[in-house]
């Protein structure tokens, strides 16, 4: 498995409360392939693209409507670091660290313009 370099967009999420209707939307549209994450106990899919099985993205189940949304993650070595660095930028962060199972980072910043963006860090090596 290669690991896309550091400070690129790396992942998106799209976020549903009828997941199986977006996942029919895009499989239909540009042929994804979906499976569940086995790191996760259920309401998250993985997105993979034909000739290509590493997944690129995600499907996350939300609860209603005004949680659906589409976002891109970057890869960056150190969460916390680039965090502070957005602030200092005038950016603000929208969602503080949070560790998966697996020992993946993610965070969630707003932009200057109020956009939102994800970062992420990879799980440790084993």
């Amino acid at each position: 498995m290669t690991t896309p370099p550091f400070d690129t967009v790396a992942w998106f999420q799209i976020g549903s409360d009828q997941p199986d209707s977006v996942k029919a939307f895009y499989r239909e549209l540009f042929g994804w392939n979906f499976a569940a994450d086995p790191d996760e106990d259920g309401g998250y899919d993985l997105i993979t693209y034909p000739g290509n099985e590493m997944p690129a993205g995600g499907v996350a189940h939300v609860g209603d409507a005004s949680d659906n949304h589409a976002i891109f993650y970057v890869l960056v070595q150190d969460v916390p670091a680039v965090l502070s660095a957005a602030e200092r930028q005038g950016g603000k962060v929208d969602q503080q660290p949070v560790t998966a199972k697996n020992g993946l980072v993610f965070a969630k910043i707003l932009d200057t313009s109020g956009n939102a963006f994800g970062v992420f860090s990879p799980p440790p090596a084993n």
